[in-house]
């Protein structure tokens, strides 16, 4: 299992890593159109823009609970042994974790909902930007539930 989950946070950074590349084509379309006089004002730009952000910061978000670069708030103190880190970890996890069910249940009605819309500009399916929700739901319970695994490992383990 574990290494299924390393092929996929693998695909997953690739996957960030296409849409940067993507973010920046119709961003710089926008910035060279409004200072350059003969390249044209392209409407659509604004559209693509806001869709690759969306998925950026849906699959940032879920690389980040793989590895555990996350923000967080402390408000419990630090940890003093292995024991009371595990704990630590498995609350934050846990809290993430009804974050992600909130984005599993409420995004599969967000996509059911979807799919007879399409974008205004560029006519795009919106099945393709919604979808992103639950599939960080998903993901986010998977790499959740290999965290968990460790936390209790090292929650019985001898100091």
């Amino acid at each position: 299992m574990r290494r299924a989950l390393d092929y996929y946070h693998r695909f997953l950074k690739l996957t960030l890593t296409i849409f940067m590349i993507l973010l920046i084509v119709p961003v710089s379309l926008q910035i060279f159109s409004s200072y350059i006089g003969f390249i044209p004002r392209y409407i659509w730009t604004e559209e693509m823009a806001r869709f690759c952000f969306i998925w950026i910061v849906l699959i940032g978000s879920i690389i980040a609970v793989r590895e555990g670069t996350h923000f967080t708030v402390d408000l419990l103190p630090p940890a003093k042994t292995k024991r009371w880190e595990a704990l630590r970890n498995l609350f934050v996890d846990f809290i993430i974790l009804l974050v992600a069910l909130v984005f599993l249940f409420w995004g599969h009605s967000f996509v059911a909902s979807s799919l007879q819309q399409r974008s205004e500009m560029a006519e795009m399916p919106m099945v393709f930007i919604y979808i992103a929700w639950p599939l960080a739901g998903v993901s986010w319970i998977l790499f959740l539930a290999e965290k968990t695994v460790e936390n209790i490992k090292l929650l019985w383990s001898e100091d």
